[in-house]
């Protein structure tokens, strides 16, 4: 069940369930979801390996960051891959999870965001790949809106809450690391 910004305000205080909102989400939030903005874009560099039990990340350049006291933008050219960061940072409690999606406007000026879901027990900032998929370059200044969450409620305990070595907003591996 996706919950309403009725369950979700209460999560706000109980579990501090997403810092760093804007005031816009705070006081006159749309539909089901909280928008996310954009404060780090990273161009990815070096090489990549995923293995059974093993795992590479590539290094992160810093292309881009959100300074609240001065507007900048940054183009995303056709393309060209990156990796963004959220404003906001999410604490999961046990029985919560969240499903990502690009915002409209998002998909229609060609960027494809790519998600995923956030596990019950995940904190920390929220990392998701970007690449313009569009015939032109794409403008978005920094702290704007580009992604919706989803806050569903989980029946029944997991097993385990998120445990993985991504837990508090890691952005990539330090080189070959086993994975847990």
């Amino acid at each position: 069940m996706i919950l309403g910004h009725s369950e979700l305000k209460k999560l706000l205080k109980s579990d501090n369930l997403v810092t760093n909102l804007a005031e816009r989400e705070l006081k006159d939030p749309e539909g089901c979801v909280f928008d996310l903005r954009i404060e780090k874009i990273y161009s990815l560099k070096g090489k990549a390996f995923l293995g059974i039990e093993e795992r590479e990340t590539p290094d992160l350049v810093e292309k881009a960051s959100y300074d609240p006291k001065k507007k900048s933008t940054f183009v995303f050219m056709p393309g060209k891959y990156y990796l963004t960061k959220t404003i906001e940072e999410v604490n999961l409690p046990d029985n919560i999870a969240v499903l990502f999606k690009p915002r409209g406007t998002t998909y229609r000026s060609g960027l494809v965001i790519r998600t995923g879901i956030a596990n019950p027990g995940y904190h920390g900032p929220l990392y998701f790949g970007a690449i313009n998929e569009g015939p032109v370059p794409v403008e978005i200044e920094m702290g704007s809106r580009y992604v919706q969450c989803f806050f569903l409620e989980v029946k029944g305990k997991p097993v385990h809450s998120y445990r993985g070595q991504w837990q508090g907003g890691r952005a990539s591996t330090k080189g070959r690391e086993k994975q847990i």
